[in-house]
C-alpha cells in the first residue's frame, strides 16, 4: 500500500522530457540561482563522470577544472532548479564511472570525441 503511494508521489516529481546525455559527455548545466528576490541562470560546464539512482532520485556528477583545481558537483536530474542541460561534446568511454579522471592532470584529462552520425 505505502509503496504504491510512494510511486505516485515520485511520478509527479519526474520531468516529462529529461535531458539525454551519457557518461563522458561534456555538458553545460544551466542552473536557476536565487539571490534575494532576483533569479539568474548560472552555467556549470564539465564532463559527466557518473550517473546514479533511478526515478526521482536519479543523479549525475559533473567534473571541471577551475584555476588548476578539480571541482565536482552532483545534480539531481529531475530538479526544478535545472533549467536545461546542453551536450557540447560526446566522449568515447568504456566505463560507467570515470573516477580515474580525478588523478589526471592537463592533456591526460581529455577524452576522444565520439563522431555523431
Amino acid at each position: 500500500m505505502s509503496q504504491a503511494i510512494m510511486d505516485l508521489v515520485e511520478k509527479t516529481a519526474l520531468k516529462e522530457n529529461p535531458p539525454k546525455f551519457d557518461v563522458g559527455d561534456t555538458v553545460d548545466v544551466h542552473l536557476r540561482i536565487l539571490e534575494g528576490s532576483k533569479e539568474r541562470i548560472q552555467v556549470f560546464t564539465g564532463v559527466v563522470i557518473g550517473l546514479s539512482g533511478t526515478g526521482s532520485k536519479e543523479m549525475f556528477s559533473v567534473r571541471r577544472i577551475v584555476a588548476g583545481e578539480g571541482v565536482e558537483r552532483k545534480f539531481p536530474l529531475h530538479s526544478p532548479r535545472i533549467d536545461k542541460v546542453e551536450v557540447k561534446r560526446s566522449g568515447v568511454v568504456r566505463r560507467a564511472k570515470l573516477y580515474f579522471l580525478r588523478g589526471r592532470v592537463g592533456k591526460a584529462v581529455r577524452l576522444k570525441e565520439r563522431r555523431r552520425v
